[in-house]
């Protein structure tokens, strides 16, 4: 078994590994961390939502998108994931696609002037 670093320890050990180098903003490694932690844990909303922001902060969108996808999926009143879908789609210039994204995290947050 060839374990590198990003790779190495307990899940709790991994996702607090994930957890420094976004708080570092080194999205890049946060990302690698989190590949594989998100493949032993898909069920686990909370690092593939961690992903899904590190591959958005290093411009890997489309990455971003397919994260937050199956989280929306899972669980269609995801507040943050539906706002991080619709700001993900619109940095891809896919406007009309993100609106109904936002206007949805912005009632489920309780913001109905946004609406």
């Amino acid at each position: 078994m060839n374990t590198t670093y990003y790779d190495h320890g307990t899940h709790a050990e991994r996702w607090e590994r994930a957890g420094m180098f976004f708080d570092a903003k080194d999205y890049y490694s946060a990302a690698r961390v989190l590949g594989s932690l998100v493949e032993e844990v898909p069920e686990q909303t909370g690092p593939r939502l961690l992903l899904a922001r590190a591959y958005y902060h290093s411009a890997q969108l489309r990455r971003a998108e397919t994260e937050l996808r199956v989280i929306v999926d899972r669980d269609p009143v995801e507040h943050y994931a539906r706002l991080m879908l619709g700001r993900t789609l619109q940095r891809q210039g896919r406007h009309d696609e993100a609106q109904p994204h936002l206007r949805l995290a912005a009632a489920l947050a309780g913001d109905f002037d946004e609406i």
